[in-house]
């Protein structure tokens, strides 16, 4: 009778066990339902932004873009991100940061040296900006609100399209339509790379015409620049985007701040983003 009972008590134990693993269950799935949806986005991959490359193989496999956009609202910005790797290396990605925060995100590649030399990346980087200018609206986002933004040399290369007036002019497009330019670490005299095209040492600073500085207006669009900590920053990346802002306010442009990340070098994607994220929503 004693084993009977202790058996019948283990029976109902184990039976009360199960039945609550199945009521948690069962509120967690409600509770997700209820406040842990999230908007649904699409991404579409490897979309050509040249409507028709002839430069051969390398420029139509390199020039692509992924498209990554919320399906159920309309008129959202847009943020053109430009990879870094100094002009030599990097492939398009989407930053995680910059995902379900009801934006669209065209991450683009664009060829590299030393298959091509300068201006293919800043050619590049201006078709893919106006493909977007001419393509967001029909995935619902707004034209009006289209940002250039980048990392290392592609945050070189968002300024050069958005300063330098005429690489979009070839596309149709006024520079002067960008809503705003927020680069992580940017070069802004003239990037290493095509430094090292003319010979040059990476120790020796040039501003030229591939240079962004060389085009400091006072009619560009808003300008945001983050770089780390100017002691812990590549080959005096915070002095080039100081300089960048002050011959900006000199020439008269208004909207242009400089952010420096204290202790940090030149690896700021992860603190920079939500910095990029709060001059898209001001």
């Amino acid at each position: 009778m004693g084993n009977a009972n202790g058996s019948t008590k283990s029976n109902q134990k184990h039976f009360i066990n199960i039945m609550n693993k199945i009521f948690q269950g069962f509120m967690g799935m409600i509770f997700s339902l209820s406040f842990g949806q999230q908007s649904p986005y699409k991404t579409i991959s490897d979309l050509s932004y040249y409507e028709n490359p002839v430069e051969g193989t390398y420029q139509i496999e390199r020039c692509k873009l992924d498209l990554y956009y919320p399906t159920d609202t309309k008129n959202f910005p847009t943020v053109i991100w430009f990879h870094g790797g100094g002009l030599t290396s990097g492939s398009k990605a989407i930053p995680d940061q910059l995902k379900d925060k009801g934006i669209a995100v065209v991450a683009v590649n664009y060829r590299l040296h030393p298959q091509v030399k300068a201006p293919k990346y800043i050619e590049d980087a201006a078709a893919a900006v106006a493909w977007a200018f001419k393509n967001m609206e029909q995935y619902g986002g707004d034209r009006s609100k289209i940002y250039v933004c980048g990392f290392s040399s592609g945050g070189y290369l968002s300024l050069m399209v958005s300063l330098d007036q005429k690489w979009l002019e070839k596309h149709g497009i006024d520079a002067n339509e960008i809503k705003g330019v927020v680069t992580l670490s940017a070069t802004t005299f003239t990037n290493h790379t095509i430094r090292k095209e003319y010979g040059m040492e990476i120790t020796q600073p040039l501003i030229d015409h591939y240079a962004p500085v060389y085009y400091s207006r006072a009619d560009a669009p808003p300008i945001c620049l983050i770089t780390g900590d100017r002691e812990n920053e590549f080959y005096g990346m915070y002095e080039e985007n100081a300089y960048l802002r002050r011959m900006l306010k000199i020439n008269g442009h208004i909207q242009n701040e400089l952010i420096e990340i204290g202790g940090y070098g030149h690896e700021i994607i992860e603190v920079g983003i939500p910095l990029l994220l709060k001059r898209i929503f001001l």
